[in-house]
């Protein structure tokens, strides 16, 4: 999720730090572990690995279709401007699939059905995206917005020579075609893009693993900060998709999502 403007800002903000602080004493605060093992912290993700070709060439045929149409990161979340936005014409694009609430942007899943029937397994989804970085393309260092969440990536289309590289706090990772990885991105991290080739992987966000008590309080906080304030112009901006003026269908996931 995104900070939010005016009124909206100050109260989902507010909420953030809040809950933020109050996680801390069950994941670790500082002491928290950067990436996490998939396996025990989200099993059902390895769907996504188990059919990462169906997945890869759903991308392409979306690439194929319409990538010069698909917008960059900060046309549909401007407050991520300063990561996204690049004066040497290399970008940061992404092609929403869910946007966070989960909300479903229909038009979009429609082009990448199996990737949607996946996601929609997923129990505790906020978001899911593709997401394709331009060669020689570097992401700056920043912190995602909530320690709520756990943010997964698979490898979809990585460039063999000088593959791309990731670091989170004090840890890297290189991304490999079909490998995935879970980490906390709330950590300071960077994305930094040195092939000459593009980078594109599937991004997801969960929703943290937590006992029942403050699993039911994130959960539903999500769903409320995500709904009311950041999901909507997610998705009106997503509109831009695929060229369409018209823009692409939206409906509430399943609460089945989480």
């Amino acid at each position: 999720m995104a900070r939010f403007s005016g009124l909206d800002s100050d109260v989902g903000l507010y909420l953030r730090r809040k809950i933020d602080s109050y996680l801390d004493g069950y994941i670790g605060g500082d002491r928290r572990p950067v990436f996490y093992d998939i396996d025990a912290s989200c099993p059902s993700l390895r769907r996504l690995d188990e059919s990462w070709p169906i997945i890869r060439r759903e991308l392409a045929g979306v690439l194929g279709a319409s990538r010069k149409n698909i917008p960059r990161y900060h046309e549909i979340d401007p407050v991520n401007r300063r990561i996204s936005e690049s004066d040497d014409g290399r970008d940061w694009k992404v092609f929403m699939l869910y946007a966070p609430g989960p909300v479903e942007l229909v038009e979009n899943t429609s082009r990448c059905p199996e990737t949607a029937r996946l996601l929609s397994g997923i129990p505790d989804l906020i978001q899911a995206f593709f997401s394709i970085l331009d060669p020689h393309k570097h992401i700056k260092p920043h912190r995602g917005p909530t320690k709520t969440m756990l943010r997964y990536h698979l490898g979809l289309m990585v460039p063999e020579s000088s593959p791309p590289t990731m670091r989170v706090k004090d840890r890297h990772y290189q991304w490999a075609e079909g490998e995935s990885v879970l980490f906390d991105d709330s950590w300071e991290h960077e994305v930094i893009n040195e092939s000459d080739e593009s980078r594109a992987v599937l991004i997801v966000d969960v929703i943290r693993p937590l006992p029942i008590a403050p699993h039911l309080l994130v959960w539903g906080l999500n769903r409320y900060l995500a709904r009311q304030f950041y999901s909507r112009g997610v998705v009106q901006r997503a509109r831009k998709i695929a060229g369409r003026g018209d823009g692409a269908g939206q409906r509430p996931a399943s609460d089945a999502h989480g």
